[in-house]
């Protein structure tokens, strides 16, 4: 942490909990993993998910819980700062490999706060909110891999700016998506092995001839070994820190997978498991890592006092493919109309689970609204941390709920974000999508022939219609009224918190969705 950051929150951290039984934490990130694809919240699921059960069974599992946004980096911002990542200047989309940081200088981290409790602090797999490559020419800040941007990066020199600058004692693991450049490893601020080869990675083995972007690879760098190579990492952490902890040293590790996001490469040993598809067995060994780094903290004695979080960054995408999976009758999104990078619910209401056997009874569901941006005013009060107006401005604690304290539910509403920049507002079961389609990839995408002619509004009852199909924003006009004010107070508070009002980086509007931003050019810096 920046020493003069840390003496300006200094009196906000300070509060620390001094309990010996501060948990050790662990942060599971999925990527691309649909609400449906885990067993124990679909039962008409076909995929074998048994350690992720086991997980809902000794803990609670959130059938309310959603992505900060329908898309990867938004969602990781958000899980990192508490803040919803349309206040920054990512209005759409996701960035690149090569992309600059996004994370704010100055911006308190749940990292940072974690570490300033005493926590040692390590981050683990695909990381995708930006780092700051040595540049050798000029480059296009946000747009994605492209020749200029490729070509223009000196792989030798040591990155700033990544994970070990917002709070992270270590790293390793991927810049971005395992489909984008640079294919290599990433410990702490430097490659393993230098991307000295022009490579590309299969997306499907033994699916339609497609493949990554292509770019610099470390030699011998497969897409098969980055899910073992991130469990074995985040294993030997356990193993290396649980003495310690059980000294009331505690632990935090992130840990991000790249799975079961493209490319669907699950190791040789996984192929063929689920007798469905690729995509379903890299689900199942994405539930196998899981289960991994459940046996580890048992292994080494510290299972009771570890909080397990495991979710994913958005819903499942149409890369899965969904028509193959219909065949066995399995649907990724559940009930739950539409996909990854959609406004709808199968774009962000994502599984949710949470394992602290010296806290939270077993065998318990939870209804309570969750967004994945909570993750830090969680943490914080766990910790007795009391955080400053400028950090953490859209994160509700869900500790009560945990505690099986009813009535003590902190978040009453939610924003939603599609990958085109359209936004919505949850409030009970009110679901205001303010766009005429999708806002993504699914019918009526934007722009599309079906969306054309379709009320630029949609207000959907999800008591009565989970799958929203029945649009009432003609016969609710009291209740569009009064939830597009609420939206539109948030967004103008900086904040959906209470608290002193925070800027936004850049104006938010809400009723033209962003395109994906047009790149900025910068120059190499001298």
């Amino acid at each position: 942490m920046n020493r003069l950051l840390a003496l300006f929150w200094l009196p906000f951290l300070s509060a620390v909990a001094t309990a010996a039984d501060r948990p050790n934490i662990i942060f599971i990130l999925c990527d691309d993993l649909g609400f449906g694809d885990v067993k124990c919240l679909n039962s008409e699921g076909k995929i074998a998910t048994p350690h992720m059960d086991r997980l809902a069974k000794e803990g609670m599992a959130f059938t309310d819980a959603h992505s900060g946004s329908s898309v990867c980096t938004p969602t990781r911002y958000g899980v990192m700062t508490g803040r919803y990542a349309w206040r920054t200047k990512l209005q759409s989309a996701v960035l690149g490999g090569l992309s600059p940081r996004l994370i704010e200088q100055g911006r308190m981290t749940v990292a940072d706060m974690l570490k300033a409790q005493g926590y040692s602090t390590h981050c683990v797999g695909k990381w995708h909110m930006g780092m700051d490559w040595v540049r050798t020419g000029e480059v296009s800040e946000l747009s994605i891999e492209t020749p200029e941007q490729v070509n223009n990066v000196d792989y030798t020199k040591p990155i700033t700016n990544g994970p070990t600058s917002v709070g992270f004692d270590t790293y390793f693991g991927i810049s971005a998506s395992l489909d984008m450049v640079p294919y290599c490893f990433i410990e702490n601020d430097h490659v393993a092995a230098a991307p000295s080869q022009t490579m590309k990675l299969v997306m499907n083995k033994g699916g339609p001839a497609s493949y990554t972007r292509e770019g610099p690879g470390s030699p011998g760098f497969r897409g098969e070994d980055v899910l073992p190579a991130f469990t074995e990492c985040a294993k030997k952490i356990i193993q290396e820190k649980s003495a310690a902890a059980t000294e009331g040293e505690p632990f935090f590790i992130y840990m991000p997978l790249n799975s079961p996001h493209t490319p669907i490469l699950p190791s040789e040993n996984w192929q063929g498991k689920s007798g469905i598809s690729l995509y379903a067995d890299f689900v199942m060994e994405t539930d196998d890592a899981i289960g991994q780094i459940m046996r580890a903290t048992e292994e080494n004695g510290i299972a009771k006092n570890t909080l397990i979080i495991v979710t994913s960054d958005n819903g499942c995408s149409p890369s899965a493919d969904y028509p193959k999976l219909a065949t066995f009758g399995h649907n990724p999104s559940a009930v739950y109309r539409g996909h990854k990078a959609d406004i709808y619910d199968g774009g962000h209401r994502v599984p949710f689970i949470v394992r602290w056997p010296a806290k939270v009874k077993g065998g318990q569901t939870s209804t309570q609204l969750v967004c994945l941006t909570d993750f830090m005013a969680t943490a914080a009060e766990i910790t007795g941390v009391k955080l400053p107006d400028t950090a953490a401005e859209d994160s509700f604690s869900f500790l009560p709920a945990l505690l099986g304290e009813s009535g003590k539910a902190a978040r009453r509403s939610v924003i939603h974000h599609s990958i085109n920049g359209s936004f919505a507002l949850r409030e009970g079961d009110w679901k205001l999508d303010l766009c005429a389609g999708s806002g993504g990839w699914s019918d009526p995408r934007p722009g599309s022939p079906g969306e054309k002619g379709l009320p630029d509004t949609q207000l959907y009852n999800l008591a009565d219609d989970i799958g929203e199909k029945t649009n009432l924003q003609g016969v609710k006009p009291e209740i569009v009224a009064r939830m597009k004010a609420a939206l539109e107070k948030i967004v103008t508070d900086g904040r959906s918190t209470t608290g002193a009002p925070q800027k936004n980086a850049v104006e938010v509007v809400l009723r033209k969705p962003t395109p994906v931003m047009k790149a900025k050019t910068r120059k190499k810096a001298k």
